[in-house]
């Protein structure tokens, strides 16, 4: 069996951790700025990919081929560049980072989409087109 799922939701647990910390010393220093960041290491990182991970674990033929390692790529790649260009768009007022990991996140969920709807209807019986009497 591939461990690609388990590569999913352990990088969902790094950043778990991550956010997890952010919160914690956001809130030891009442200075909640960063607020934005914590979020998204939160719902990109740990929910996201969690959930990628678990649904890859349940459908194992999801985890097999290059999409499969592609949409990892882009997918936990991007959940954790893109906390990143926030901080930066935050602190230094340069969004460029955080728009482009938004795009790759955004590449990486339409692959993951493209790969369930594949899966979804691939044993889906085709229905047959009369074919016009000569």
């Amino acid at each position: 069996m591939s461990r690609l799922p388990l590569l999913f939701v352990a990088a969902a647990a790094a950043c778990l951790v991550c956010g997890v910390a952010l919160g914690i010393v956001m809130g030891i220093a009442h200075d909640f700025q960063l607020a934005p960041v914590h979020a998204h290491l939160n719902l990109l990182g740990w929910t996201s990919l969690a959930l990628m991970g678990l649904t890859l674990r349940s459908w194992p033929e999801l985890a097999q081929g290059r999409l499969a390692l592609l949409q990892f790529v882009l997918s936990a790649g991007s959940a954790a560049v893109f906390p990143a260009g926030i901080y930066v768009a935050i602190m230094h007022e340069q969004p460029g980072l955080a728009i482009g990991a938004a795009i790759v996140w955004f590449a990486g969920a339409v692959l993951f989409l493209g790969r369930l709807l594949r899966l979804t209807f691939a044993g889906a019986p085709r229905r047959l087109r009369a074919v016009p009497a000569e």
